[in-house]
């Protein structure tokens, strides 16, 4: 949730223009700021799945598949609705609408409200077909609707002047959730079979994603190229696609994230308890830093410019999530400097309401 923070603070004050993930153009500073960010997710969605499988503990399976549903979407609804309007765009025109993380988390949390009636083997199966063949199509070229939700991205309606673009395409991120689920298993094995596992698993991804990267031929609708430099070509070869995950990009990404859990297996460093307060209240932490990063943004502009009108207009993809002003952009260090204070100010925030959900035991308290 920290890392994902640096994602979007890019995206309001970082440069416009300059595409992070483009070897030719984006320094490796820039590259690697973007590229850290990749793994955040992944590991929602894996999580997500295992976070359900261990809530089996005190739900039955009927119970799980039911808070699933309603889940899933209540989701898709903050999508379309609190996150589009008042998050990213700060506008109601709904001119763009990007179907992005919440939309795909909540239909794969639908998915997964039928799946989990079937046995974890079949589960497993399903998301690592998923995961592995999905790449199979990936010479399909068309315009409908319905594929471009599930494999896209693309436009999956265009009536000017509003038009709909999805941004994660259902089919592999379905299958990561769908992963994790089976994942959950683990964690009622003994600690240190499960953390063998743990091990064993998060090298052999990133192995396999190393060595199908290198033959460069199936995993990614994009090709690693030789470039004009040898740094150049080392930031094509991990430039993996995200818009869809790819297979590569899923390996690049969930192997470190298996070897961070079996890292954090034991118990979490001292050092990194202070933020187990934003993964007690996930959601809510994620509905307050979009509106506080756009409100930076609206305070910089006026600052800067004496003029904010661009922070409330997105009337086309080329101009999501805000109009920025002629010139503008902040170097690194100030982009930096921005997600640390974004993420300190919401520290007191997120503890009170974990305290919150601690103390009381509302049922709507399991939405935020």
């Amino acid at each position: 949730m920290i890392v994902m923070a640096l994602d979007h603070v890019r995206d309001f004050f970082g440069v416009p223009g300059i595409s992070p993930t483009d070897p030719a153009r984006a320094g490796a500073a820039l590259f690697f700021t973007r590229w850290v960010t990749n793994i955040c997710a992944p590991v929602f969605f894996l999580l997500t799945g295992t976070g359900s499988y261990l809530s089996l503990r005190s739900k039955s399976v009927g119970a799980l598949s039911r808070f699933l549903l309603s889940r899933g979407l209540w989701l898709i609804l903050l999508e379309l609705t609190f996150v589009r309007c008042f998050g990213f765009q700060f506008n109601v025109d709904y001119r763009v609408t990007m179907l992005v993380v919440l939309w795909a988390l909540g239909w794969s949390m639908i998915a997964l409200s039928a799946l989990v009636h079937l046995p974890i083997a079949a589960i497993a199966a399903f998301g690592l077909a998923l995961i592995a063949g999905h790449n199979l199509f990936d010479g399909v070229r068309t315009s409908n609707p319905i594929w471009l939700v599930l494999h896209g991205p693309g436009v999956v309606f265009n009536s000017p002047p509003h038009l709909v673009f999805a941004s994660y395409p259902l089919i592999p991120w379905i299958g990561v959730t769908a992963v994790g689920f089976a994942l959950g298993r683990i964690y009622d094995w003994p600690p240190d079979r499960r953390r063998l596992f743990l091990l064993r698993t998060g090298v052999a991804l990133t192995a396999g994603f190393v060595l199908l990267r290198f033959v460069n031929v199936y995993g990614d609708r994009a090709r690693w190229t030789v470039q004009a430099s040898a740094s150049s070509t080392v930031l094509s070869f991990l430039n993996a696609s995200k818009y869809p995950p790819s297979l590569l990009f899923l390996l690049m990404t969930l192997g470190p994230a298996l070897l961070l859990l079996r890292a954090l297996d034991r118990a979490t460093p001292a050092a990194l308890r202070p933020a187990l307060v934003f993964g007690r209240v996930p959601m809510f932490y994620f509905l307050l830093h979009l509106p506080l990063i756009h409100l930076l943004a609206v305070v910089a502009s006026l600052v800067r410019y004496h003029d904010a009108s661009g922070m409330f207009q997105s009337p086309d993809l080329a101009h999501y999530p805000f109009t920025p002003p002629p010139g503008w952009g902040f170097s690194l260090p100030i982009v930096y400097g921005i997600w640390v204070g974004v993420v300190l100010a919401l520290y007191p925030v997120c503890r009170w309401f974990a305290g919150v959900k601690q103390r009381r035991r509302d049922p709507w308290l399991s939405y935020l």
